[in-house]
């Protein structure tokens, strides 16, 4: 559709929610990048953001009054953002970071007494809620919760997901649902509750040894959970779940109800009953559901704490599959290197590398998705941090330059996202000088020794020590935990200088963390270099347990874009035993083409 008529679309369904908005007596509607769940990637139904206002990132929130509409957004969405609101009446409204609350303080501001704020409580997360709330009482501004303007205006707005549950089975899944059931509530013990009420999907998956498809590249489903002394009930859409497998959860002691019956659920729970709740991560409409009469516990769910560390069993499926999806890799970069070089080609495109990179992937045991949609950004393109090429929108990989591709699968036995750049002809000084940077500070933190307990926003400054030194920042966080056939997207650890250091951020034995640091320059490229990496206890000594990082990530750094006379020793020792590990662990899964580039591209330097 050309950009008129994009625009013009937009145009005319911010005037029905505008109407909406009059009818309702509602002088600004919110709209978050939310669902139910408080999910990172959404389900068609709750991209609602991305309806109104046309941005696609993972991360906004839209607000629209009378006479204004903005999209608030972070860093690494700003250059996208541009572009997909331009033509537009939508304002760009910067934030510098996931988690601020900068639009808060804007409706306090831009509002009078008197005026009343919307937002469907569904999808509002009980910690915001309450922040919200705070704010706009203090300058006498009304806030409804009770109604949902989208459907109102969304005329063919999707329903839920019907793809079907299926079971996450043995021998992946290492510890049984009985076995998780069970720590679960040893935990709720401890903090003094005797039910507990999840809604977040990956905590549920994993709970509960289930996966499903209703998010993309995420193997979860759309669904709430209680468990409570005797039985735990899965709150899911019929149809999802067929026979044999509810014979098989009601042997644990799982019962199957219906999606809608969830807040039912909640209030009729006993006067004088306990339930634990995680406020950021529930929505202020299920926490209104339960009745005065229960005593609630604000907790951080167990599962979120229990998924975040690995079993040894299930890092050893880790492992393996990173050993796949490396010679995947070895596959893919053996077919593009060539195609690049040859001046007779017909040229690629970006879409012709996520098309290969996936069928790559496809081809190697236990594989079921990618596990985000593939950026390939070549030049300009690689500097916006989210890029997603389209076939309506993309670059043709032609001339000189760097080819940013940040890529991962969903595997039974692991989730994978590693970032590589290549370069296409002969990389400039700039281009070596800015690649040896980001190299550097991937190393650094590699290679980091920690105390037990250090949290995760402390480490940031590891990775960005080297960069900094050069006057030069990226505006993302260094690293997020990644699930074990589950969301590439976990916590609750997070290396990122936005990121408070609270308790639960820190780093723990188990936790996969993504190590990838970068350098964009807007209009002109962008470099990231990404590894997953494992915490394990390194040593112990008087002053306890120390941590450091197993690299997990098993794929060739291109050393064509390094500034050797940037390098310390040590940081061409470690980038050298780097590659001998990638060489010997994939040399016995590949053949041919595919094995003479891996000896080509782990060559010692």
């Amino acid at each position: 559709m050309p950009a008129l008529d994009t625009n013009a679309l937009r145009a005319e369904r911010l005037a029905r929610l505008r109407a909406a908005m009059a009818r309702h007596q509602v002088d600004a509607f919110i709209v978050p990048s939310a669902d139910p769940h408080l999910s990172e990637y959404l389900p068609g139904r709750w991209k609602g953001r991305e309806w109104l206002s046309g941005f696609t990132g993972s991360v906004g929130t839209f607000i629209a009054t009378k006479d204004f509409a903005g999209v608030w957004t972070d860093g690494r969405y700003y250059t996208q953002a541009e572009q997909e609101l331009a033509g537009t009446d939508i304002q760009l409204m910067k934030i510098p970071a996931a988690a601020s609350l900068l639009h808060i303080d804007w409706l306090a501001n831009a509002l009078e007494a008197g005026q009343t704020v919307a937002i469907d409580a569904r999808v509002l997360g009980l910690a915001v809620a309450r922040l919200l709330g705070d704010a706009l009482q203090a300058r006498g501004i009304a806030l409804r919760t009770d109604i949902d303007l989208l459907d109102d205006v969304w005329s063919d707005r999707p329903g839920l997901p019907a793809d079907a549950v299926f079971e996450h089975a043995a021998p992946f899944a290492v510890a049984t649902r009985a076995d998780k059931l069970h720590a679960t509530r040893n935990a709720m013990a401890k903090l003094g509750a005797e039910r507990h009420f999840i809604s977040t999907l990956d905590d549920i998956a994993y709970l509960f040894n289930l996966r499903g498809a209703d998010v993309s590249y995420n193997p979860v489903f759309v669904s709430h959970a209680l468990v409570e002394p005797g039985r735990a009930t899965l709150f899911v859409a019929d149809g999802k779940v067929d026979a044999a497998l509810r014979t098989r959860l009601e042997q644990d002691g799982v019962r199957v109800a219906a999606y809608d019956q969830a807040a039912s659920a909640l209030a009729a729970l006993p006067a004088g009953s306990s339930l634990l709740l995680d406020p950021r991560r529930v929505t202020a409409g299920m926490r209104a559901a339960v009745p005065d009469g229960v005593r609630v516990v604000e907790a951080i769910n167990p599962t979120t704490f229990a998924k975040s560390r690995k079993l040894d069993a299930e890092m050893d499926h880790v492992r393996a599959t990173m050993e796949q999806d490396g010679a995947a890799l070895c596959e893919f970069f053996s077919w593009l290197e060539p195609r690049l070089a040859d001046p007779r080609r017909t040229p690629l495109t970006e879409v012709d590398i996520d098309t290969h990179i996936t069928a790559a992937r496809a081809r190697r045991p236990h594989f079921v998705s990618p596990s985000f949609g593939t950026i390939a950004g070549f030049n300009a393109n690689g500097a916006i941090m989210h890029y997603r090429a389209t076939e309506e929108a993309h670059a043709v990989i032609e001339g000189d330059g760097l080819l940013l591709i940040d890529s991962g699968g969903q595997y039974l036995g692991g989730t994978t996202d590693i970032t590589r750049v290549v370069p296409v002809g002969e990389p400039t000084a700039a281009h070596k000088r800015d690649f040896t940077l980001v190299l550097k500070g991937m190393i650094n933190l590699s290679v980091a020794r920690f105390p037990r307990g250090t949290k995760g926003p402390m480490l940031d400054a590891l990775a960005r020590a080297p960069i900094w030194a050069a006057g030069i920042d990226y505006g993302h966080g260094t690293g997020h935990g990644v699930g074990y056939f589950l969301n590439v997207h976990e916590g609750p650890q997070v290396i990122s200088p936005a990121a408070l250091p609270e308790p639960h951020t820190a780093i723990e034995p188990g936790m996969i963390t993504s190590n990838e640091p970068g350098i964009y320059r807007p209009g002109h490229w962008g470099i990231r270099i990404e590894n997953l990496i494992l915490a394990r206890v390194v040593d112990t000594t008087e002053f306890g347990e120390f941590l450091g990082f197993e690299t997990l990530t098993l794929c060739p750094i291109d050393t064509r874009c390094i500034d050797l006379s940037l390098m310390r020793g040590d940081e061409v020792a470690w980038l050298n035993a780097y590659h001998r590990e990638v060489r010997a662990r994939l040399l016995p899964l590949v053949d041919g083409t595919a094995r003479d580039w891996l000896e080509l591209r782990t060559r010692e330097i």
